[in-house]
């Protein structure tokens, strides 16, 4: 029973942070405008497959072969190739296809996070090669040197990520910065002057409602990152656990992130809500260890940061359409700084050095690294290539138009009031673009 219970406790993470994809596509469908919707979600239903199954042939071994640092051919990378016996239907095991696909939605959901920064004006092509390198390769890397109980960075330093704030957020928001540079901003995003000019989401409510599909699906995430056996559930690093620690942190880090967010944006309701997202995110690093009144207050200045993180963006002329640089890479930041001061000289199981703040130091700039230089350096060869950018006159006439056989809205979109930007008490109406 306790083996047909751990693949039940799997099943159910998997089933959740489907959740997490079906909450993207809605999130980043409202983020976009009417023209560019059906695009949108094909992009991230063609993520979705192309990861899962590019993680089958590469990552799971990686993350098995390389918690070293290198590429080591044990028992267990040698048990994670695609063709071992162990990664088909197998009675004798019947746990590495679920661990398998645990890790596979976690590689999917981190290429996601890429999806959503780079909307409206990216090819297809190249934004598939990029979800396959990110989600199969870059962040497997990550999480076998830092989420993982053999992990070097646990092993030499103590590191200390329970929720992979770094190993997934931290990596995702970085990679999707170094893709952001290259492939520049949306046509009209800035003025000539290099003043910001909002692009309005087609359906905010939409983009609200992915985010609330994606908190559930984080519960999922969660499982994910707990390692269950039939003597109870540890960390993903062997250390001793429960999941009552992970939802008082986890609803607590909800909850003060969109205070914090709603503070510093004054009410803005995409900040807000994303605010929610980032409390999770700030809380992830520790919230196996964290008082839920101390998570509340950490996740209330992760989620503080990030409008501000989004306008220092906005000075560089960076167009990130969904704010993930902020959300994930900021909060992933924070999340690994605020544990190593909160959490230093924790003492770690089996031997390994105590939680130290040089640790999660070393272990953000090892992460931001990973995540970027491998963003920047692919998204600009493509772009010498011409393949990462679609045509302007594509661009204005919209990827539904060019990509999609089918129309989002044949009925049109009702016209809605917009408030005046030159008078605080004004309406002007203002339709959506086409």
């Amino acid at each position: 029973m306790s083996s047909v219970n751990n693949e039940f406790f799997y099943w159910v993470s998997i089933a959740l942070m489907m959740l997490i994809h079906a909450g993207f596509l809605a999130y980043e469908s409202g983020a976009s405008r009417s023209k560019n919707v059906l695009a949108t979600a094909i992009k991230n239903l063609l993520a979705l497959a192309v990861v899962v199954s590019t993680f089958f042939f590469v990552g799971w071994f990686l993350y098995n072969a390389m918690p070293s640092g290198w590429i080591v051919l044990d028992d267990l990378a040698l048990g994670a190739l695609p063709w071992s016996e162990n990664m088909g239907p197998n009675i004798q095991d019947p746990a590495s296809g679920i661990f398998w696909g645990a890790f596979a939605l976690f590689a999917a959901t981190t290429a996601s996070i890429m999806s959503g920064a780079v909307l409206e004006r990216i090819r297809t092509s190249a934004f598939l090669i990029l979800a396959a390198i990110l989600g199969s390769v870059v962040w497997i890397i990550g999480a076998a040197w830092g989420w993982h109980g053999a992990g070097w960075m646990l092993t030499a330093m103590g590191f200390h990520d329970v929720g992979a704030a770094g190993c997934v957020h931290l990596i995702a928001g970085a990679f999707s910065l170094g893709v952001l540079i290259n492939l520049g901003p949306r046509i009209g995003r800035f003025t000539a002057s290099g003043e910001p000019v909002t692009i309005r989401p087609h359906n905010l409510p939409l983009t609200m409602l992915g985010l609330m599909l994606i908190f559930v699906g984080f519960f999922g995430f969660l499982m994910g990152c707990v390692i269950y056996s039939g003597d109870g559930y540890a960390t993903i690093y062997g250390s001793p656990t429960t999941l009552s620690a992970f939802a008082f942190n986890t609803l607590m880090g909800l909850a003060g992130g969109i205070i914090g967010a709603y503070l510093t944006s004054r009410g803005e309701p995409f900040w807000t809500i994303s605010g929610g997202l980032a409390g999770v995110i700030a809380v992830a690093a520790g919230m196996d260890l964290y008082h839920p009144a101390v998570g509340f207050v950490v996740a209330g200045v992760g989620g503080a940061l990030i409008p501000y993180i989004g306008k220092l963006l906005d000075r560089f002329k960076i167009d990130d359409v969904v704010g993930a640089v902020a959300v994930h890479g900021g909060a992933g930041a924070f999340s690994l700084i605020a544990s190593g001061l909160l959490l230093n000289g924790y003492p770690n199981t089996d031997g390994n050095p105590s939680v130290a703040l040089w640790g999660q130091l070393v272990g953000l700039v090892v992460f931001a690294a990973l995540g970027f230089v491998p963003g920047y350096a692919i998204s600009w060869g493509l772009k010498k290539a011409g393949m990462l950018r679609i045509p302007p006159d594509a661009e204005e006439q919209g990827l539904d138009l060019s990509e999609v056989p089918a129309t989002a809205y044949p009925e049109g979109i009702p016209i809605t009031p917009v408030r005046s930007s030159n008078n605080g008490n004004g309406l002007v109406k203002q339709g959506a673009q086409a």
